[in-house]
């Protein structure tokens, strides 16, 4: 069977844009976190979708807007999927735009999911492929195209979506139990936990956790702890000037080599060299 690796997806600076048919059963490579902002729209059918510790559905006309270097999965369980993807950076961000969305400058902070009435899916959809197109044509004019299509559906967006709440933690929850699991990794990933840790605050056995876990949200339990470890390392070697070795024990791993063995795995650089790219 194939492995499966966590992976931080290096993307091209300006705005990019994706539309694809998913197929029942369609399988990503792995859980994945980027440096660009994703927005992330489902045009027809519906798909799963974990990121951070939530868990939840999308169907036709919602849309999830993901943080710079969140950790997410989709998983495609329900038939086929048509979806949309828009990465984009902080730069790409008109002010005035920023200031209509819910929050302002917040709102692109958090983990947000709101909701096209079903009557205007259809220019949504128009809109993406638009944006498709222009990408496509990538002359001097795309840019500054791109640009201002992307200012047109934030604002679109801000004017008609339901925006379901602040944070998508207690939406399209299909299983709360390992939503819960998922949530109490996120809040003690900086103790030494366990597996059986993880299980008693779901309230499964350790098990049986572990099959429902993987079968949710594609990745094992201690996988998904390690990911979250370390996901919080290099945001701390990014922003700190504290020791490979303080960074990894606080991030919860009791051996610095191991740590610096499994951040060169899921980075491609060693803690330190990723500290001086940054």
């Amino acid at each position: 069977m194939e492995k499966k690796e966590n992976a931080l997806l290096k993307i091209s600076a300006g705005i990019r844009v994706d539309t694809k048919l998913r197929p029942a059963g369609y399988v990503m490579s792995g859980h994945h976190c980027h440096t660009p902002f994703e927005l992330f729209y489902v045009e027809g059918g519906a798909c799963r979708f974990l990121i951070e510790s939530s868990m939840y559905d999308l169907h036709a006309g919602d849309f999830i807007l993901i943080p710079s270097l969140a950790l997410h999965y989709t998983r495609y369980l329900f038939g086929a999927c048509k979806r949309s993807v828009l990465f984009f950076r902080w730069e790409d961000l008109d002010e005035a735009t920023v200031a209509q969305m819910p929050h302002q400058a917040a709102f692109f902070s958090e983990p947000r999911i709101f909701q096209m009435p079903q009557a205007l899916q259809d220019s949504v959809a128009i809109h993406m492929d638009r944006m498709v197109r222009e990408e496509k044509i990538n002359d001097s004019r795309s840019s500054p195209l791109l640009r201002l299509q992307l200012q047109e559906l934030l604002l679109y967006c801000s004017r008609y979506c339901v925006f379901l709440q602040d944070t998508p933690d207690r939406i399209y929850t299909t299983n709360r139990q390992i939503q819960d699991a998922a949530r109490f990794i996120c809040a003690h990933y900086m103790e030494p936990i366990t597996t059986a840790d993880v299980a008693a605050a779901a309230g499964f056995s350790p098990n049986y956790l572990s099959h429902k876990f993987r079968e949710a949200a594609g990745v094992g339990v201690h996988e998904y702890l390690t990911f979250i470890r370390l996901q919080h390392a290099a945001l701390e070697l990014m922003s700190t000037d504290d020791s490979i070795t303080e960074i990894a024990f606080r991030c919860g791993f009791s051996d610095s080599n191991y740590f610096k063995d499994a951040f060169k795995r899921k980075y491609g650089l060693t803690p330190r060299n990723y500290r001086k790219n940054s």
